[in-house]
């Protein structure tokens, strides 16, 4: 069988951009469980050529473990690249190609560990779980884990194998997205009496997005994060067709990436607040605040069986938060799965030109899932 670096040049060979198809990497991932004597699962997403895998080792119930990594990777458009980003090059000990890091270096470790595994030992049954879209929003996993809460799938714990240069990580924030919609009604900037101006009204959504900032400041903090509160910003604003029209549309995308525990019903609610005053009070607008897409933050007691076995197996003292988001939280809500994150490579790298792994880290992540999946034997 293909060693980890030549599985990762398989993959990496995949140009598995968000918007494209994944299904040729997971055919061939599903080939190559099925040639190691593994069960396959696959699973057609909400667009066609988009595929979620779920392939089992062992025994077929059973408190076992789950390997999990998403399958695409963000654009190269753009990025000044050296080499070709879908061909795994080599240059001074580094290996190069999109998702090298994010997070192909995790799934070439999932196969080769699973075929290295005695099947015959396992007394607990080892999944690899590989999904789509994680990158545009955790979109395909959702699919992924519907289907699995349907069919009663449980499992001990799951390791999620973003990019944290082997450090177990057991935190990370919830995030929602959204847009504040702002409606007007133009007219003539001449006479602007006439119309209502829906940037104006945006200006006031940013001054109450700045002000609720402030009292996050304030309040809840954790220190393990780099920024240790709950954070809301706006991204992206675009409104206004012309410099002599009053403008009758301002849409502002903004985030909420939040500490666990945090109420953010009651940030969305201080929002909608907020927008309802100010449309009151113009001259006939309205604001609109829509959720576009969410997900749910993650925190694994220290305690849990999966925090201990990943600790052990990673050789660390210590567990650790991320400020990027993962699919854990949904593994955790959808299946009631305790999970953490540990994986090869580093997020600095990523969705950036010329991201790479080392042969070191591709190493050190081999021994660590064997040796968690030696306490499946």
């Amino acid at each position: 069988m293909p060693n980890i670096a030549e599985t990762l040049a398989r993959l990496a060979a995949f140009p598995t951009i968000s918007a494209a198809s994944n299904e040729e990497l997971i055919r061939y991932a599903a080939q190559r469980v099925a040639q190691a004597g593994g069960r396959i699962h696959i699973m057609a997403g909400a667009l066609p050529g988009k595929l979620n895998l779920l392939a089992s080792f062992g025994p077929v119930t059973g408190a076992g473990l789950v390997l999990s990594g998403h399958s695409d990777v963000v654009p190269v458009a753009g990025q000044d690249w050296h080499s070709d980003p879908f061909t795994l090059t080599e240059r001074e000990g580094r290996l190069f190609a999109r998702g090298a890091s994010d997070m192909k270096g995790f799934l070439a470790a999932m196969l080769t560990a699973a075929e290295r595994a005695d099947n015959s030992k396992l007394t607990r049954p080892l999944h690899l779980a590989f999904s789509y879209d994680e990158e545009i929003g955790c979109v395909g996993v959702r699919d992924l884990l519907t289907r699995l809460q349907a069919e009663g799938f449980t499992a001990q714990g799951c390791v999620i194998g973003e990019p944290t240069e082997m450090r177990v990580i057991t935190g990370h924030k919830g995030k929602i997205a959204g847009c504040i919609c702002c409606r007007g009604r133009a007219a003539h900037s001449a006479n602007p009496a006439l119309g209502c101006n829906a940037i104006a009204l945006a200006g006031g959504m940013l001054t109450e997005l700045a002000a609720l900032q402030d009292e996050l400041v304030c309040a809840r903090r954790d220190d393990a994060y780099p920024f240790p509160h709950t954070s809301l910003q706006p991204g992206k604003i675009a409104g206004g067709v012309a410099l002599n029209i009053v403008p009758d549309a301002c849409d502002i995308e903004f985030e909420i990436r939040y500490l666990a525990g945090e109420d953010t019903s009651a940030l969305l609610a201080r929002l909608r607040a907020a927008g309802e005053r100010l449309a009151a009070s113009s001259n006939g607008g309205a604001v609109e605040v829509r959720v576009t897409n969410e997900y749910s933050g993650v925190e694994t007691p220290l305690d849990a069986p999966i925090t201990q076995q990943a600790m052990a197996a990673a050789g660390a003292a210590e567990t650790g938060k991320i400020g990027f988001g993962t699919e854990a939280g949904l593994f955790a809500e959808a299946l009631g799965m305790q999970t953490v994150i540990c994986g090869p490579g580093s997020i600095d790298r990523a969705h950036k030109a010329d991201e790479y792994i080392t042969r070191d880290e591709l190493d050190a992540c081999d021994g660590f899932l064997d040796r968690l999946i030696a306490t499946l034997y």
